[in-house]
């Protein structure tokens, strides 16, 4: 790792419990405590949530999406309004993503060549293309603290040789991305590169990914093409060997997971990030996230209930209003209760990063994963 590397980004292991791991990394606005789950800001907003709040949950860090900001309101507009940070009122790092994942979603309404993805806008019908150098420039622009290399996540249930395919453009698009943000100059001082790992549920395709993306070399890894209707317990088959073909002195993330329990099997197999919609998602329809497994506030048997929302939780949610109010606030579709359930399920996600990171400090995470596993797998509603 070069000084100009260091100087910009680090990331240190402080323990680990088997394969599990807890850490730190340091950026230039602020650092990130591992593992940890970064809050989905999609549209420049966690939605329901105001972005002091959001770091009140614990959270050092969340996601922004490039497909839908450079959408609206636009990227360049956004750097004259001085970046998303300052746009959004957000001090702390963000992480955003490349579009990629987003654009090959619209197959209705997009093109795929080498040179990147041809679409048309889901809002208004405008055409746009997005290249590795384009991906890079959107980032730049809005001033993202990790910048996700561009790349193609391919269905695992496609043809295996189509997988290989589409795995091999993103190892090309992954070194045009390293290149094109390389030459981004004072941006590129100050952000760190994550590429992103491919290969559906192939270990010897994620291998050969692995092997490209450490040639070219990146300040972070990704572990991209799960949580897209595998289930879990495909998912967990390929994180028994696909955090271990990354390099162990760079953090891994996997991309948009997940439920409680698959975080916690995740950080078993040695994942150090992770990002998902469901807890405010989850939040806004009713859905809570509690240490005896999720609820659903909509349910008539909660009416009358005076009990907290959960008993060891402290966020605002639970430690001011029932589950009879919250029940009455999500069956008439009042605002606040958007507001109090997604703060809670924010909370309850960052309450459980830290306590994954006590317990692998303390050398017994497989105990706590255990107990957290026989508690909220116990039961739900």
């Amino acid at each position: 790792m070069t000084e100009k590397t260091r100087n910009r980004f680090a990331f240190t292991v402080a323990a680990t419990d088997g394969k599990a791991r807890t850490g730190r990394i340091e950026m230039r606005r602020g650092h990130i405590r591992t593992p940890a789950f970064m809050p989905v800001g999609t549209a420049a907003t966690v939605k329901a949530m105001k972005p002091e709040t959001v770091r009140a949950t614990g959270a050092d860090i969340i996601l922004g999406n490039t497909y839908h900001l450079m959408l609206r309101p636009g990227a360049e507009r956004v750097a004259r309004l001085g970046g998303l940070h300052t746009f959004m009122n957000w001090d702390r790092p963000i992480l955003t993503d490349s579009g990629g994942y987003q654009v090959m979603s619209l197959s209705d309404l997009r093109k795929l060549t080498e040179e990147g993805v041809e679409f048309r806008s889901h809002l208004d019908g405008s055409k746009h293309m997005i290249t590795p150098e384009r991906s890079m420039e959107i980032q730049r622009l809005l001033g993202s603290d990790i910048v996700m290399a561009f790349d193609e996540c391919p269905r695992a249930d496609q043809p295996r040789d189509a997988i290989a395919a589409s795995m091999e453009m993103s190892m090309r698009w992954a070194r045009r991305s390293r290149d094109a943000f390389d030459a981004g100059g004072e941006h590129a001082a100050g952000a760190a590169l994550f590429g992103i790992q491919q290969g559906a549920l192939d270990q010897q395709l994620r291998q050969h990914s692995a092997d490209a993306l450490t040639a070219i070399g990146f300040d972070g890894y990704a572990i991209g093409g799960l949580a897209v209707g595998e289930g879990q317990v495909a998912m967990f088959a390929t994180l028994d060997f696909a955090p271990d073909q990354l390099p162990a002195d760079r953090p891994r993330y996997l991309m948009g997971v997940g439920k409680p329990d698959d975080l916690v099997g995740a950080v078993e197999r040695g994942v150090d990030m992770f990002d998902c919609v469901l807890p405010s998602r989850s939040g806004r329809n009713g859905q809570a996230f509690t240490w005896s497994g999720p609820i659903n506030l909509r349910n008539a048997r909660f009416a009358e209930d005076t009990d907290p929302l959960d008993s060891r939780c402290g966020c605002a949610a639970c430690a001011t209003y029932s589950r009879a109010y919250l029940h009455h606030l999500v069956k008439s579709g009042e605002i606040l209760g958007a507001m109090l359930m997604t703060e809670h399920n924010i909370a309850f996600y960052q309450q459980l990063m830290q306590e994954m990171r006590d317990a692998i400090a303390q050398r017994r995470f497989a105990a706590f994963a255990s107990d957290f596993r026989g508690s909220y797998l116990k039961k739900g509603d």
